[in-house]
């Protein structure tokens, strides 16, 4: 299932993805740091929601309480959330 999210506080605008169960594939942002948020989509490709929740949630930007990673690791989490409350 293709799920988007929408970014709080960061310079990505939205966060794309697919969801099977708990695996997080084909991640793509829009806006943000380009080539640093195209490394991530790569690297967590495959990855379930718990390993990104490890790795990504938390995260910081300078001054901001949050980043592209912890918006990511929020977006995976809240997908996940929501697709099993409709099973």
């Amino acid at each position: 299932m293709r799920y988007n999210y929408q970014t709080e506080m960061v310079c990505s605008r939205m966060i794309s993805f697919d969801i099977d169960k708990d695996v997080i594939t084909n991640v793509s942002f829009q806006g943000g740091c380009n080539g640093n948020l195209k490394a991530i989509s790569k690297l967590v490709d495959g990855w379930t929601v718990e390993k990104i929740e490890s790795y990504l949630l938390g995260n910081t930007c300078g001054f901001k309480p949050t980043s592209c990673a912890d918006q990511l690791a929020k977006a995976v989490r809240q997908a996940y959330s929501e697709t099993n409350k409709a099973e």
